[in-house]
């Protein structure tokens, strides 16, 4: 029956892919459940999956002083037992009823995801309501997952990456609660108790900071009551810190950490621009020129085709609800690290000197309007997609909106753009045995 139920979900799955198109997205639909739980919603009848993603504001951001990482392993406890069923017996119901349940952290949100067949919905909704209001928190599974955690974290100590981004965020926002690793530490989770979990899950999981997102064969009347279900018995409200707004600092520090490895992984990173700033959609245009465009950049171009110094070279944009930077990221081998990384700062340089071309932003834009279909290929992504739209509050007509918003950028937008983009210099953290190349102070 259970194999049954697979090749179900796998066909379902394919057969979905091919009718989701970004034509089919734009169709969204605000649903107010009879309890007052807003969602918006996809439909489509004409195959048997439903996928629903879900936020509450929250996130690593309170994990309580001096025990990072209770919001990770809190998304690792909800399916390790819940109301009448244990980590076993939860488990089993799971994969009997085909469901697939995740649950994440990062630093702003506590975030969840289900995907289900539409005639398992009851029974498969149900899951998540428990996991969500009846979690169990137990002392064996809290001992096996906290293992499991501190297992992670020591591979993370001899990784170059993991070291990498470690050092950048605890130097960029020192004191913040970004500075704070959203797994914790080897130190931190030891001290995480079932209470810690228990805490955390009524002052987060409130129904006055959710977002949903719903795709699928499901109405809208059947998901206002799968609304009221799952979410109608969380607290309206909880008393979440105060976090404040804040930049990367230690702007013109570079950080090299020495460890014994074939190649040396370079992170660096500054102020970018907020999602909502007017400038934001000329700054993504910029970027993806610059470092976010893979093959296509002018740091792959530069660093990888024509002195081959590194496999893969990137930039991007990133946007907390607190802060906004401009990051970049590759990894070389040791006796090449000094190159490669003088020669992502010349090109980060020149783009704020001089910005792009207008014929960079004339392929720019060709790119990433015809490649957000890539969005919507699945109900997966289309639910992913939906929620983020939310967080970011782009408003419900954002996806029939975008392709003019990047139309209007001109030239003189994305140069203007471009200038703020880093501005002041990055922080830069190197994790190898970089040759010829040493920490320095800003300024040095």
């Amino acid at each position: 029956m259970i194999r049954t139920l697979r090749s179900l979900i796998a066909v379902a799955v394919v057969a979905f892919a091919a009718f989701a198109q970004p034509a089919f997205a734009t169709n969204i639909e605000r649903v107010t459940s009879p309890g007052g739980i807003e969602a918006w919603l996809v439909r489509d009848a004409s195959v048997p999956l439903i996928a629903l993603n879900f936020s509450f504001v929250g996130g690593a951001n309170e994990d309580p002083e001096g025990k990072a990482g209770t919001a990770y392993m809190v998304s690792s406890m909800l399916d390790e037992g819940a109301g009448p069923l244990d980590s076993r017996a939860f488990h089993q119901q799971l994969e009997e009823n085909a469901v697939e349940l995740r649950f994440s952290v990062t630093h702003d949100y506590f975030q969840g995801s289900i995907k289900l067949l539409s005639e398992r919905q009851d029974k498969s909704f149900e899951l998540l309501r428990l996991a969500l209001n009846e979690a169990r928190f137990e002392a064996e599974a809290t001992a096996r997952v906290r293992e499991q955690i501190m297992a992670a974290l020591r591979r993370e100590t001899t990784d170059p990456g993991s070291i990498a981004g470690r050092t950048w965020w605890g130097a960029a926002f020192a004191g913040h609660p970004y500075a704070q690793p959203n797994n914790g530490t080897l130190a931190s989770v030891p001290t995480i108790t079932e209470d810690d979990q228990k805490a955390y899950a009524r002052r987060v999981f409130t129904r006055a900071q959710l977002k949903v997102a719903a795709v699928g064969d499901i109405d809208a009347a059947t998901l206002g009551k799968v609304l009221d279900r799952v979410f109608g018995a969380l607290p309206a409200a909880g008393e979440l810190r105060s976090v404040p707004n804040a930049e990367p600092r230690e702007i013109g520090r570079r950080i090299v950490s020495q460890l014994a490895v074939p190649q040396a992984v370079i992170r660096l990173g500054g102020a970018g621009i907020p999602r909502k700033d007017p400038d934001f959609m000329a700054a993504y245009l910029v970027n993806h020129i610059l470092g976010g465009g893979s093959f296509t950049s002018r740091l792959y171009d530069e660093v990888r085709e024509k002195r081959g110094l590194a496999y893969g070279v990137y930039s991007y944009l990133l946007n907390l609800r607190h802060t906004a930077m401009f990051m970049a990221s590759t990894q070389t081998s040791a006796d090449q690290t000094r190159e490669a990384l003088e020669l992502i700062e010349k090109e980060i340089r020149r783009m704020v000197d001089e910005g792009p071309t207008e014929a960079e932003l004339a392929k720019a834009k060709a790119y990433l309007k015809g490649a957000y279909a890539l969005n919507f290929d699945t109900s997966t992504k289309i639910a992913s997609m939906l929620l983020q739209i939310q967080l970011d509050d782009l408003g419900i007509d954002y996806i029939n909106r975008r392709s003019a918003i990047i139309d209007a950028v001109t030239i003189e937008d994305a140069r203007r753009a471009a200038k703020r983009l880093a501005a002041g210099g990055v922080l830069t953290t190197v994790v190898g045995m970089p040759k010829n190349l040493a920490s320095k102070e800003p300024g040095g």
